[in-house]
């Protein structure tokens, strides 16, 4: 697995190849492809390469999936004894990009088969998943029997002894 440093729109962001990063709103269209014009570190394993500040021969290139809203940020201002309060906030603009490759330019790998293995995990996950609901259903059913065979509980107090006590 492959991880890079990359700088965008003044902040730095953990890229991994088959993995999405959410950067700074980008002018870019959904679905073009551009490469990062800074990376700062690449990592492949135990060989690691760190940039001074860049490391130029190592490209990382991305895909625009989707342009988001961040969550609203509230901000509220009050000063007491002077009638002074004002609320507002805002909500980010975000660029969703899918990391493609990471790698020096000629290079050519494939991070395909880590999607197939991904695809493989969640056929294995959706088969484990409809077993136990079998199960629940089974003991929810022997729990209801339980119930009903279990002895009546006793009355509660009567409202003229609860009149006593009160006094």
């Amino acid at each position: 697995m492959r991880i890079a440093i990359v700088e965008s729109g003044g902040k730095q962001y953990r890229a991994v190849e088959g993995s999405t990063i959410d950067v700074d709103r980008l002018a870019y269209e959904v679905g073009k492809k551009f490469d990062f014009e800074r990376v700062l570190l690449m990592a492949d394993g135990d060989v690691v390469m760190v940039g001074t500040p860049t490391v130029g021969e190592i490209t990382v290139s991305a895909t625009v999936v989707d342009h988001v809203k961040g969550p609203k940020v509230t901000s509220f201002k009050y000063r007491p004894k002077k009638r002074i309060r004002v609320k507002g906030g805002h909500r980010h603009f975000y660029t969703r990009l899918m990391i493609d490759f990471i790698g020096k330019a000629g290079e050519e790998r494939k991070v395909e088969a880590k999607k197939e293995v991904a695809a493989v995990v969640e056929v294995e996950t959706d088969q484990a998943a409809e077993e136990p609901k079998v199960e629940k259903q089974k003991k929810a059913s022997t729990k209801t029997a339980v119930k009903k065979s279990a002895a009546p509980k006793p009355a509660s107090k009567s409202s003229a002894t609860k009149k006593t006590d009160k006094k």
